[in-house]
């Protein structure tokens, strides 16, 4: 019986054998609306390599493709880039059923991949500048640590140009495609830039010291693959480019209004407050919380200069939904911005002052005072927000 699935060739000695998981809609918290790949990677050479594995119930599928190009045991070396599961979570059993010569990782790597197995596996360790000769294929490693985890590490493919990139340079986007340039440019921008926002925002000066760095190591650099999403084999540097521009976060013409409502009372004044923004000729995305996601939400302030946050007062405190989406927002840094709060209550009022102080925390920049409502917002009360949106703009255009 012949296995379902199949290997890609993207290369004279390359095979892609990962997996696509369609149905994959939540990755911690982060919303995959289009599902995902995990991209594994087959090195035909003297020694037969496999770079990184797929998540643990995608084995069967991963093992289906290197037999429509080799029998399995034929693998001498198996390479993990980055330990998280979502790309580790199969190499206990490919182990098991390949038995390697040698299996590599970073120092921090091996740490991981001892805590999440507990096993006794003998694994080599790997250091920037290391090289490991393949026979016929020679890979030079860097490790990429904290981008995004402590044990990250890039693998490069000297004869042909890859750059094995685990997570960095990817997204989260399942499709029929292998390569960048078979899909539509503002999907891949858009989910390159979700990604961004959702997993590297707060390592963005890591980014921007590893971007410098790239040219030292002489890569002739003629494909990027990383482990989630499509390969970048048509100018890779486009990518490398979106990376730069976004770890600047450089404040632009944008502001990001983000609230949620009980009896729309918070519902007007957030329209009051777009509405003074656009007065001044600033675009905006009004963002209720009943109807968005935290993770499109951090995805439209990364492109931002204003974030504007209100909530009406719940037992006195935040709305919870909202008080989500400033934990999820905190703890992705984002930097540059300015912004302000408002907010309805019924008779305490504390939902705005801790707003103000969550966008102290966040080092965003208070445009103005806030504007509270009780209970229903009146027209003066509407005026203060429609001002306060006009402030936003102007304390914003003063940064551009």
């Amino acid at each position: 019986m012949k296995d379902t699935f199949r290997a890609l060739k993207i290369s004279e000695n390359v095979y892609w054998v990962g997996a696509i998981d369609w149905g994959l809609r939540n990755f911690h918290g982060y919303l995959t609306s289009r599902g995902s790949t995990y991209n594994a990677f087959l090195i035909l050479a003297d020694k037969v390599t496999l770079v990184d594995t797929v998540k643990e119930p995608f084995f069967d599928e991963m093992m289906a493709r290197i037999r429509s190009v080799i029998e399995p045991d034929r693998i001498d070396y198996v390479i993990s880039n980055h330990s998280e599961m979502d790309h580790s979570g199969a190499l206990p059993k490919t182990i098991a059923a390949v038995r390697p010569e040698k299996v590599f990782a970073s120092s921090m790597g091996i740490k991981a991949l001892s805590s999440h197995f507990h096993w006794d596996q003998e694994i080599t360790k790997l250091s920037t500048g290391d090289t490991l000769d393949l026979g016929g294929a020679n890979l030079r490693f860097i490790e990429a640590r904290m981008l995004h985890w402590p044990d990250s590490m890039f693998t490069f493919y000297d004869e042909e140009g890859i750059l094995f990139s685990n997570d960095a340079f990817g997204m989260h986007l399942a499709s029929s495609e292998r390569f960048a340039d078979e899909l539509d440019e503002t999907v891949l921008r858009y989910e390159a830039a979700k990604y961004y926002a959702n997993i590297l925002l707060h390592l963005s000066p890591l980014i921007e010291r590893l971007i410098d760095k790239l040219p030292g190591f002489n890569l002739n650099l003629k494909m990027i693959a990383p482990d989630h999403g499509p390969l970048w084999r048509q100018d890779p540097e486009t990518i490398i480019g979106w990376y730069s521009e976004w770890a600047a976060q450089k404040p632009t013409s944008k502001a990001v209004v983000v609230y949620d409502t009980m009896w729309q009372s918070t519902a007007k004044m957030a329209r009051a407050v777009a509405d003074g923004i656009i007065s001044r000729g600033v675009q905006v995305k009004l963002l209720p919380m009943e109807g968005s996601h935290r993770s499109d939400v951090i995805t439209e302030v990364l492109d931002a200069g204003a974030l504007v946050v209100g909530s009406p007062t719940m037992n006195n405190q935040l709305y919870p939904t909202v008080a989500d989406v400033l934990t999820y927002i905190k703890g992705l840094r984002p930097r540059g911005l300015v912004g302000a709060a408002f907010g309805s209550y019924g008779w305490s009022g504390e939902a705005v002052g801790h707003i103000e102080n969550a966008l102290a925390e966040m080092k965003v920049e208070l445009a103005c005072e806030s504007v509270k409502a009780l209970y229903v917002p009146e027209n003066d009360v509407l005026a203060r927000c429609v001002e306060l949106g006009e402030k936003v703009a102007s304390a914003l255009g003063a940064k551009l």
